[in-house]
This record gives C-alpha cells, sequence and structure tokens, in this order.
C-alpha cells in the first residue's frame, strides 16, 4: 500500500515537473515561490493592519507570526526531520529525469514547509478580514495554492508534500484563527 502510494506520488510529480513543463511556468513558478516576491504583500497585510485596525493591529500582526511560527515549528523542526524524506531533486532515482529550475537545498522533503506556512497564514487571514473583505477567500487560497503548486513544478517536493503541508497549515489558520475570535473581544 505505502509503495504504490509513493509510486503514485512519483508519478504525479514526474507528470507536473517534467509534463507541464513551458517556458512560461519556467519563468513565473520560480518567482512565485520566493520569498522576496511577495515581501510587498506582507508589508501591505501589515500596513493593513495597523492603519484599518489600529491597536488591534498589533494583535492580528502578533497572530499572524505565531501563526507562521507554529506552522515552521511543526513542519520544519518536528515532522521532517522525523520522517526524513528526500526532496525528489535529491533523490537518486530522479537524479536524470529532475529539472534544475531552483536550488534544490538540503533539507527534507515531508512535508511541504512553504505549503504549510502558507496555508496557515492565508486561512488564518481569511478568518480575520473575510467580514469585511469577502474577496480574501478566493485570494488567499490561490495565493498559497499557488506557492505549493511551484514547490512541485520546480523540483523541490512531492505532491503529497504539499497535500499534507496544505492541511497542515489549514489545520494551523483555523486553530490560531479560533484563538483570535476568542481573545478577540477582549481587546
Amino acid at each position: 500500500m505505502i509503495e504504490s502510494l509513493q509510486q503514485f506520488d512519483v508519478d504525479l510529480f514526474l507528470k507536473i515537473h517534467r509534463g507541464m513543463a513551458n517556458p512560461f511556468f519556467d519563468w513565473l513558478l520560480p518567482l512565485m515561490r520566493n520569498r522576496y516576491t511577495w515581501a510587498p504583500l506582507y508589508l501591505f497585510i501589515v500596513v493593513f493592519s495597523f492603519v484599518e485596525y489600529k491597536k488591534k493591529g498589533w494583535y492580528i500582526i502578533g497572530m499572524l507570526l505565531a501563526t507562521f511560527a507554529i506552522g515552521d515549528l511543526i513542519a520544519s523542526r518536528l515532522i521532517k526531520p522525523f520522517v526524513a524524506r528526500l526532496r525528489p531533486c535529491n533523490e537518486p532515482s530522479l537524479i536524470d529525469q529532475i529539472i534544475h529550475r531552483v536550488p534544490c537545498g538540503s533539507g527534507y522533503s515531508f512535508p511541504s514547509a512553504h505549503a504549510t506556512n502558507h496555508f496557515a497564514i492565508a486561512v488564518f487571514l481569511i478568518f480575520v478580514f473575510y467580514d469585511k473583505w469577502k474577496p480574501v477567500l478566493p485570494i488567499g487560497l490561490a495565493w498559497a495554492f499557488i506557492i505549493s503548486f511551484s514547490q512541485i513544478y520546480v523540483g523541490v517536493h512531492y505532491p503529497i508534500d504539499t497535500m499534507v503541508g496544505a492541511l497542515l497549515g489549514t489545520t494551523i489558520g483555523l486553530c490560531t484563527a479560533k484563538i483570535y475570535r476568542t481573545l478577540q473581544p477582549q481587546l
């Protein structure tokens, strides 16, 4: 059962990584996973939180940072070393099939910390801003998805890595949003 799941994961990875290869994706998707690409968005979220929510903006940003920290801690520090799954770009059996679009990195693959962190952030922000700004739902989910998908396309994660990361991040975002809503009336 596990072997067939792993084979499915490798096959799906290759369909995305190699089968969808084109010059536009080769240019766009490495940018989508780069943290510097999103720096203006992060700055906007901070400024927007302070301008729109005043003192509560500090609480929003603090909870957002906690959401990120929890996601990163669980994915990168707890699960990855325990599972110790090689990244596809470091997998010896795939060496001849990998297209090197970005540096591979030496860390482990499962789960994707990019997927975990960005889904956690997106879900938290959806719960914070949805009442005043409904488009945050599709935009937040699309943002987290494109970053996660990019991880597969560039060759640093398998699809299951990003799916589990998305589920883990969603769970973390829901939990921190619940904490935010519980403590919010006291502000």
